[in-house]
């Protein structure tokens, strides 16, 4: 019965098509919109088969479904008083069936299936969602890549390749999702977790009972959906899990992986969407939780999606060239325009991360320690000849010597809850840029090469004076923390430091606008959305949960205590005091925020944030300690 499913229509098949074979499977019952708002939530809705076979022409033109645009994220664009967005179906792009496998169709005996299409978002006219941003914006870099290719024929690296001969350009990207898993209810506690990580005791370790079920699973529905899973494995965080007397895993917390192919940039996007529904719906098959956010567990290992980003050229023979790869592997590490790329992301990153780290458990994972990276640089390796990874990096060189198809960039900030549309539209007009400046200053790979490689305060015809952009070594442990903020940029510690990249910088922001793809309008509505999000959680969410935490330090020597524990019961108390308790002449840390953000101060709230973070870490590692000496 499985096997009988329909679970792909693929992209570019025509409307009539369409209506036949969703006659032909009857279990299918429902057709879903799937726009993407700003913030990268997906709409869902039921719509009856019957509605759309009736009106499927109004489907494809926008027509027949609207929706309530200011329910969604598209902050300052779909008011209260202007809020209707028409939603028609991109046909562009792979239709996948998403099947509820606990709801079964009386007459074919087969689970109910909703049709999920990708879809647009346009108001007053123009399209202003994530997955319109991204196809328009990769077709503006297309255009001013062939127009570029038309004036310099000739590119250092590719010289075996005309550039008046490109008929096309082609994206490619790849994403990575990582998760953790747990039995519902149960917490594992942290110092275990830690303890596992550091003694490397999960890392691709063998999966077990349930989740081992679950994993495969999932894989096989992966390529049912054509997505052609490529691995699933152990990630570095978890920690055994015990059995029970029926034999039953319980207390499962482990950390995985799944990779699948890459695809055509909107395409992976989409792909990605689909990824994250099939693996939350396997694993809860198996009663097992599922969480995609970027640090679940502060102190432990958090969830990275490294994104893959690729560009090729199609030749008017037919062939492909990867415009990533040089002429000779051996010789160069890359082409022209694979330096021109990484020295563009670098270059403007500050104006690309509040679109792959807007939120604040997205910052919370980019802390030295945990593989995450916190610096803008990048690693291409040792020599070209024997390719290297470096896990420290921010964007690292992927490559391999026997295949010119496999160069490409790994992104490592992003996380599973980063929108991958709205992220790679910012990565790839800032690689555009780059790209430009690279082919029109007519440098060799070599030149280009030592202008990557350049040292802090050394002149580049593009790069910054004052920073470093490459490094091979582990950035973590070869510098110290003052080092990394000379050379690299300091980063952002709290969402609103991470956002005002977009004003502290206008020349970089430019980049981003330029060709009026990535609007100012767009711009200002991620903004205004993701500091509605970040105020919102640190008053309702973060707050409260660490005043959970302040109220759970008790008092617990009696008197039998000694003198160590009167001294740091006094400093647990203090802590406790300076975070949480209001007097009349002082006020508290979280009273402070709670104010700043209230009166609009948002500098004095995002300072207050990290003294907060700070003093509740400070505060849970001195009970700890206190705990400990208590018998």
């Amino acid at each position: 019965m499985i096997n009988d499913l329909l679970y792909v229509i693929p992209a570019g098949t025509s409307k009539d098509e369409v209506v036949e074979l969703l006659k032909s499977h009857p279990e299918i019952k429902f057709v879903s919109l799937v726009g993407v708002d700003l913030a990268g939530n997906d709409t869902d809705e039921k719509i009856p088969m019957r509605v759309f076979l009736k009106d499927v022409d109004d489907f494809y033109t926008g027509s027949a479904v609207q929706t309530d645009g200011s329910s969604v994220v598209l902050t300052g664009i779909a008011t209260l008083n202007n809020a209707k967005v028409d939603m028609p179906a991109d046909p562009t792009v792979n239709w996948y069936i998403d099947y509820n496998f606990e709801h079964f169709d009386e007459e074919t005996g087969k689970p109910i299936g909703t049709l999920r299409i990708p879809s647009y978002l346009i108001h007053d006219g123009l399209k202003v969602d994530s997955r319109a941003l991204l196809a328009q914006s990769l077709q503006y870099v297309k255009d001013e890549i062939k127009t570029l290719f038309k004036k310099h024929p000739k590119v250092s690296g590719l010289e075996h390749i005309d550039g008046t001969d490109i008929e096309d350009v082609v994206f490619t990207a790849g994403t990575e999702l990582e998760f953790w898993v747990k039995t519902p209810l149960e917490q594992a506690e942290v110092g275990e977790l830690t303890a596992s990580q550091v003694m490397q005791e999960q890392y691709w370790q063998r999966t077990r009972g349930t989740v081992r079920t679950a994993l495969e699973q999932a894989i096989i529905v992966l390529d049912r959906y054509g997505l052609q899973a490529e691995m699933g494995h152990k990630e570095v965080g978890g920690i055994k899990s015990h059995i029970d007397e029926a034999g039953n895993l319980t207390h499962v917390c482990e950390q995985l992986e799944i990779d699948w192919r890459f695809a055509d940039a909107v395409q992976a996007a989409d792909n990605e969407l689909l990824a994250r529904i099939i693996v939350k719906e396997v694993f809860r098959a198996n009663g097992l939780e599922v969480t995609f956010k970027a640090k679940p567990i502060i102190g432990v290992a958090g969830n990275g999606e490294h994104t893959h980003i690729g560009m090729a050229a199609k030749l008017k023979s037919g062939k492909t060239v990867n415009l990533f790869s040089p002429t000779d592997l051996k010789a160069d590490f890359m082409s022209a325009v694979g330096y021109g790329a990484i020295m563009g992301l670098l270059k403007n990153y500050e104006v690309v991360n509040p679109f792959i780290s807007s939120t604040n458990d997205s910052l919370n994972r980019l802390k030295p320690g945990f593989e995450a990276p916190v610096c803008i640089v990048t690693s291409l390796g040792h020599t070209p000849e024997i390719p290297s990874r470096n896990r420290t990096i921010l964007a690292g060189l992927v490559r391999d010597v026997e295949n010119p198809y496999a160069t490409r960039f790994e992104v490592r900030a992003c996380n599973p809850y980063t929108n991958t549309y709205v992220a790679l539209s910012a990565i790839y007009l800032t690689v555009l840029d780059g790209i430009k400046a690279a082919v029109e200053s007519g440098k060799t790979t070599k030149e280009l090469l030592a202008e990557l490689s350049k040292e802090s305060g050394t002149e580049s015809f593009y790069l910054e004076k004052d920073r470093a952009y490459r490094s091979e070594h582990d950035v973590f442990e070869d510098y110290t923390e003052d080092e990394r903020n000379r050379l690299f940029g300091r980063p952002p510690a709290t969402v609103w430091e991470n956002l005002q990249g977009l004003t502290n910088y206008p020349g970089k922001k430019e980049v981003l606008t330029a060709g009026n793809i990535f609007r100012n309008e767009l711009i200002d509505a991620f903004v205004a959305g993701a500091l509605i999000r970040w105020k919102t959680e640190l008053l309702h969410r973060i707050i409260p949960e660490n005043l959970t935490i302040v109220r759970a330090c008790k008092r617990l020597h009696d008197n039998h205590a000694t003198d160590h524990d009167f001294y740091i019961w006094d400093k647990v108390s203090t802590l406790r005091n300076y975070l949480a308790k209001d007097s009349v002449e002082q006020k508290s840390v979280f009273t402070l925020i709670a104010n700043a953000v209230e009166s609009g101060d948002y500098d004095l709230a995002s300072g207050l944030q990290v003294e907060m973070y700070d003093k509740v870490e400070e505060l849970k590692a001195l009970y700890t300690q206190y705990k400990k000496n208590i018998i």
